[in-house]
């Protein structure tokens, strides 16, 4: 059986530098995503021509470059990250072997079998995050997921956070010390519910 692979991790895209290709409905939902999730996001936009919704994008966050013209090798140099958001199969495939050329990190839109990394559905509440991730399989099954859990996870759970970052900084003792003070300070978080009742 076919078991989910990735290893999830969180971009600080606040130090990295994105390069979309697409100016399109794809290349604005890749955009708006990020900056969805990191308002400070680096990206450059690269596309023949824009939506007027990517163009208000642009507008809003100052960190957002759009440049028209065709994709070139030249727009990978110094890029950290690489989404080819086209709807053009072999223009996102020659984007593709440039990146990898270039040994930069690349996700070709719709297409799992090219990408070194997936934009999962985000569930956030407060500095919770959740990424959720169906292995490309069903991105309908993650936005699914996403909305149950945002409607699960209480809105308080921020201030909770909060309080325990608090905690975590006055605890004493080294590291393995303090996770086990916290485990037993957290122990409420998992309580069986049906053992609270009996």
């Amino acid at each position: 059986m076919e078991e989910n692979r990735l290893f999830p991790v969180f971009f600080k895209l606040n130090r990295l530098h994105v390069l979309v290709v697409g100016g399109g409905n794809i290349g604005h939902e890749k955009v708006n995503a990020m900056v969805q999730n990191c308002p400070e996001a680096t990206i450059t936009v690269v596309a023949t021509w824009f939506l007027p919704e990517m163009e208000t994008l642009a507008h809003e966050y100052h960190s957002i470059t759009l440049l028209q013209k065709e994709f070139s090798c030249g727009d990978l140099l110094g890029k950290d990250l690489v989404i080819a958001a086209t709807s053009d199969r072999e223009l996102n495939h020659s984007i593709w072997e440039k990146a990898k050329c270039s040994k930069v990190l690349i996700n070709v839109a719709d297409t799992p079998e090219l990408c070194d990394f997936y934009l999962g559905s985000i569930v956030q509440k407060g500095n919770l995050k959740i990424a959720i991730s169906t292995n490309g399989k069903s991105p309908t099954v993650a936005k699914r997921l996403k909305q149950v859990l945002q409607e699960a996870i209480p809105d308080g759970l921020d201030e909770v956070l909060n309080k325990l970052q608090v905690i975590r900084d006055k605890l004493k003792g080294d590291f393995s010390e303090k996770v086990k003070q916290l485990n037993k300070i957290t122990e409420v978080l998992v309580q069986d519910k049906d053992a609270d009742k009996a």
